[in-house]
């Protein structure tokens, strides 16, 4: 007789049960919580390159990036440009050797209202992998859902065929924004909305399909598949698991290596909240987006004017120390 096979033994991770139906993306630049987890693909940001080029295992791709930089002609501020977009890139490509899919690389978040230095910028960092032997198709550029932002997008993948990840989304506005011109993925933040809400209002807590983070999420996705757009949802910056499960279904979900650990080490029973069909079946109606449309709904959305504007200084921050770390490194190569 065959012994009996515990429930437990017999139910994937909750990981694994996401991987059935979601690309999981690592949110991270530690190359070994990549290779732990095996994400599809991979997205970094200024803070998590710094965090990552504190470690001693990382400080040869700095001292790559200032080898390139010096050889480079130019004034010290262009060398220090060099350097910081080489930085990204190494990283980028030592992700690339251990992830099958692309990693998002990210643009300077004090370049987040200058659209045409966006474009440049993108080209560059291209450019960069380029010269590395890494093809554009495995790249991502990653561009604030400011208006600029959205219109740099437009141009790199129409007229550059560079795909592009807008990132510090929080509204619908921006998501739709984002479709109309056609860029390849966005990055809508969870966790962030969550926290608005609980600074913000009485509601402390909330049950994973009420979450306000959740459902902008779901309103995205279902919009996106009702109205047939190529753009796909990439649900980022989560504070616990359940809402990344609550989301189960969705394009991709970008999660970082604590939450991975926690849904690798589950096996509770995950149930799918979206589909296309599902959201086929959605009553919703189509808007008309342009700049006008897309400021006057941003400036009515409380949640987003803050956060998108929080999440730029901080993200500007954060580039500065990692600048001041590679300034450091120049001036005594």
């Amino acid at each position: 007789m065959n012994e009996p096979v515990s429930k437990a033994a017999k139910m994937p991770s909750v990981l694994d049960q996401i991987k059935d139906h979601t690309v999981v993306v690592a949110d991270t630049g530690d190359f070994e919580a990549m290779k732990k987890y095996e994400p599809t693909d991979d997205t970094t940001n200024p803070s998590l390159i710094l965090a990552a080029a504190k470690m001693e295992q990382y400080q040869h791709l700095i001292d790559d990036a200032v080898q390139y930089a010096k050889a480079k002609e130019g004034s010290f501020g262009d060398q220090l440009d060099w350097t910081m977009d080489r930085l990204f890139v190494n990283f980028g490509s030592e992700i690339l050797k251990i992830i099958p899919g692309r990693v998002s690389t990210e643009i300077d978040a004090r370049l987040s209202f200058d659209k045409e230095a966006s474009i440049s910028k993108a080209r560059r960092i291209i450019d960069l992998y380029k010269e590395k032997g890494i093809d554009k198709e495995r790249i991502l550029i990653k561009l604030p859902t400011t208006w600029e932002g959205i219109e740099a997008a437009r141009t790199l993948e129409q007229e550059y065929g560079i795909h592009c990840n807008l990132t510090l989304l929080f509204s619908f506005a921006q998501a739709v924004a984002c479709a109309e011109a056609g860029v390849t993925l966005i990055s809508p933040y969870v966790g962030r909305i969550f926290d608005w809400y609980v600074e913000n209002t009485d509601r402390k807590k909330f049950q994973p399909l009420e979450d306000p983070g959740v459902q902008s999420v779901t309103r995205i996705y279902n919009y996106y598949k009702k109205f047939g757009y190529q753009t796909v949802v990439m649900g980022a910056s989560f504070r616990n698991t359940e809402q990344i499960t609550a989301l189960a279904g969705c394009d991709l979900l970008t999660i970082s290596p604590s939450l991975l650990e926690k849904l690798s080490s589950s096996n509770e029973k995950v149930t799918v909240y979206l589909s296309e069909k599902q959201a086929k079946q959605c009553e919703l109606t189509k808007i008309n987006m342009d700049e006008k449309t897309f400021r006057w709904m941003l400036n009515e959305d409380e949640v987003a004017t803050d956060k998108l504007a929080e999440g730029i200084r901080n993200f500007a921050v954060d580039a500065i120390k990692l600048e001041n770390v590679v300034k450091e490194r120049l001036l005594k190569s």
